[in-house]
């Protein structure tokens, strides 16, 4: 599960096998913030088991050669045709004089919901230190559900958002996503994205509480929101 599994490309349902309930392996795919720690390393040992480091983490980085403000792009080799055309592309109708010369970019995670058919979304509330509190929601076993969220972007361009998550059960880890979202130039509307749909294991091993972590970074690894929290999947959904 990507969602609690986590906030972008799919994982194979926690990691479980649906016939079999046995657990597998499963590997999943950067946004831009203050750092913050690896979602393969175990925030609270209490809780989660230790993590070797991620095999994907030591990848060579594509340089794309230093970081400029909006206006300095905007102002570069501006009789080149083919680059005007790219950069009005990459753009679009950002009015460079407002976002000012900042270099670092500004992402927001504006909201986090779970769809699932002929139900209504549940919404998640998004705590200021990243931990809500108790189960953050449940979900029914064996049922279709996806996470969507809303994001913004100001100051500059977010290059290589990806969003990265993490599960455990009883100190073992069952799923493991990272999924490339885009790149991402800043506008006054927000950003919506909707992870693909997936289905939830089934079965007296996959009910119970689960432990995650998910993270939206950048390309540079800068960590915009990380969060820690607990879900439950259980025989039926949770009673109103």
């Amino acid at each position: 599960m990507s969602l609690a599994v986590g906030v972008a490309s799919s994982s194979k349902a926690m990691g479980f096998d649906e016939k079999t309930g046995d657990e597998k392996g499963s590997k999943p795919e950067s946004v831009t913030g203050s750092s913050c720690l690896d979602p393969e390393t175990e925030p609270d040992s209490s809780v989660y088991a230790t993590e070797d480091e991620d095999d994907e983490d030591t990848e060579t980085k594509i340089q794309l050669g230093p970081q400029c403000t909006l206006k300095e792009l905007s102002e570069k080799d501006k009789d080149d045709e083919s680059l005007r055309r790219w950069k009005e592309q990459l753009l679009g109708s950002v009015d460079v004089n407002s976002v000012g010369e900042t270099l670092d970019p500004e992402v927001k995670i504006l909201n986090l919901a779970i769809k699932s058919p002929g139900r209504n979304d549940i919404l998640l509330p998004i705590p200021e230190n990243g931990k809500p509190k108790g189960p953050w929601f449940t979900l029914k076993e064996g049922s279709r559900y996806s996470l969507k969220f809303t994001f913004s972007v100001s100051n500059n361009i977010v290059s290589g958002l990806k969003y990265k998550n993490a599960v455990w059960k009883t100190g073992l880890k069952v799923d493991s996503t990272k999924e490339m979202i885009g790149t991402f130039s800043p506008q006054a509307e927000p950003y919506t994205h909707e992870m693909p749909e997936e289905t939830t294991p089934s079965g007296i091993l996959a009910r119970g509480s689960y432990s995650a972590k998910t993270q939206f970074l950048d390309d540079d690894n800068k960590c915009y929101l990380e969060l820690n929290y607990t879900f439950e999947i259980r025989k039926d959904w949770q009673s109103k």
